[in-house]
Order: C-alpha cells, then structure tokens, then sequence
C-alpha cells in the first residue's frame, strides 16, 4: 500500500481543502506554544536534541547515531533518548536488545540501542533522570524537538531539503508541527538532508550555523550492482531510500511502500517471501524495517546501512563543541 500526505500540503498557496483546515491549525499553534511554556526540567548533564518541525521522516536517527559516535570518540558516556513510537511500553525504560522486540519499544529505539544505551518514554525528564542515574554526562534526544519536560541546551532542528516544509502550514492545514518562526526561534542549529532544493541554508534567517549532509548507502550496495531488486520500506517517506537507490546505479524493478513504523505480519511476509522466491529476484529494505521481520526471513534479503556524509566536515565539531566547550 502506497502512502502519502495530502497533496495540498507540498502546495503553495490557498486551496479550498487549505483554507478549510486553517482554523484547526490555529488551535494546534495554541495548544503547541501553551505547553511550551511549562518549565522543562534541567538535567545535570549537557543535553542535545535532534529534532524536527514537520511530521515524517527528515533523517534524525541517522544524525542521532552520527554525533552519538562522535561524543563516544570524545571519550563521553551518552545515552540516548527517544519517544518509542509504535512500542507498548511507556517508559521509562532502558532498551534491552535481548529482551525487546520492536511491538514493546518501537524500531528505532532497537537501532540506537545498538549504538548506545537508550531510554525510552513520553516525558524526557523522568528518563534522562533515569539515565544520569545509569552513567550518563550526556544526552542525546532522538526527536522531541517540541517536548517542553526537558531542557535542551542544542537543539538541532533537522530538514528534508527536497521537501522543505511544504506549504509552510500548521497541522492539519499543512505538515509543521508548529508555526516555522517558533522552531527557529529555539534552534541552536539547521541540517539540511539531502539537496537543499529550496535554499533554505542561504536563505533562512536564523539560526546562524547550518549545513548541508547527505545519507550515503553503506558498502553493501556494491552487492546488488546488475541484481533484480525489489525494495521496501516502512519509513516517514519511502521515497528517499528508493531514491537513494537509484542515486547509487541501483533500479528496482518494483517499489514496495510500508506505513512509517509498520510492524510486519505472517501476511505481510508471505508476501515478501513470494517475490524472494521469483527467479534472480533479491529483496532489498532498510536496517528500521529489518529490525521488525524474523531472522530467518532477514538473513535471506540484503539490508542496506546509510551513514552521513557532512558537506563541511568540521561542523559537526563545532556543533558539539556548542554543547560540551573543550579546554
């Protein structure tokens, strides 16, 4: 099933379905900026968000995981934190990869438990307690651009450059989360994913550092070169692993789209299991939905990593120098 925001929401301008939303996105914009004013609570440890201003998928755990081992090679102890979207625990709790499955904590807390001990929960206060209380002198929010339970002392607001912000409207008349002027107000940093289609880095007002990234396919791309491939994904926006497919020489000859955190049923992988079987065929996903499918099913199918290549390779120094100054 092929899934996408509304189209008026990538439209510029004033259409009937638009207009007919705006009122209810001023009620968002209230209930948004009211709950923000509460006092967040002030950890003891620096804290760094990777956040967001639209709903969908902008590349913020691949930021998270990429400054996480940058903090570790600083010699730092970061735990991570995160909202365990699509997960039945509510936190706070600490991710155990031999006990959790993706239904109790969500897929992404799986990939960065990998990387660093994470901690799962709606407010951000009880687990970054929780987490100090563990060991942590820092922490790292994957998402929570708009949680207000927790002090961010960097907040790095993350962007899809092709997508932007869309028609550039609040929720449901378009896809930010709250008005765009308030997400910069409060964000120490801007990172564009992808090719900054609409300028946004020369032509934003603020924040003042910024920069460009792209997500780069790992060395197992290099397998599929000349394969029937078949891709899948469940991600806030499938295209952008397609895309980077092709980017990389490799045509599927079929796109398979997945809700973003879709939990794979016995019917969804009868499905995939018929189209491994078709002769020459290799089933290709992305490390978020290959968490979600049995092992037996997984070692038959090529899982493609993604890293971030920063177009100025110092910033992300410098960005964390903003957090934890050096001597």
């Amino acid at each position: 099933m092929r899934l996408h925001p509304p189209r008026f929401w990538s439209r510029p301008g004033m259409s009937l379905l638009t207009a007919a939303f705006v009122p209810f996105s001023s009620i968002t914009t209230r209930l948004g900026r009211r709950r923000r004013r509460r006092t967040p609570f002030r950890a003891n440890v620096p804290v760094l968000c990777c956040g967001n201003v639209t709903v969908g998928g902008t590349g913020k755990t691949p930021l998270t995981l990429d400054l996480v081992k940058r903090l570790q090679e600083r010699g730092m102890s970061p735990h991570i934190l995160s909202r365990g979207h699509g997960g039945s625990e509510k936190g706070p709790i600490l991710v155990d990869l031999r006990v959790h499955q993706p239904r109790d904590v969500g897929d992404e807390p799986l990939l960065l438990a990998a990387a660093a001990p994470t901690w799962i929960g709606a407010d951000r206060s009880e687990t970054a307690l929780c987490a100090v209380g563990h060991g942590a002198d820092c922490l790292v929010m994957d998402d929570g651009f708009q949680n207000p339970t927790l002090h961010q002392d960097v907040s790095i607001l993350v962007v899809d450059g092709p997508s932007a912000f869309g028609n550039g409207r609040v929720l449901p008349a378009g896809p930010l989360r709250e008005p765009l002027a308030d997400a910069l107000d409060r964000a120490s940093a801007l990172v564009v994913i992808g090719d900054d289609t609409h300028k946004l880095i020369a032509h934003l007002p603020q924040p003042s550092h910024r920069t460009q990234a792209r997500l780069i396919p790992g060395p197992e791309i290099r397998n599929l070169q000349g394969r029937r491939v078949v891709a899948f994904a469940g991600i806030g926006r499938p295209e952008k692993f397609f895309d980077m497919l092709r980017d990389a020489g490799i045509n599927p000859v079929r796109t398979i789209f997945f809700p973003d955190h879709h939990q794979y049923g016995a019917r969804d992988i009868r499905r995939l299991e018929a189209l491994n079987r078709e002769p020459g065929t290799t089933l290709v996903t992305t490390t978020k939905d290959a968490v979600k499918l049995p092992a037996t099913f997984r070692s038959q199918i090529q899982v493609i990593t993604v890293e971030l290549r920063w177009m100025d390779s110092t910033f992300p120094d410098r960005l964390l120098d903003l957090l934890i100054p050096t001597p």
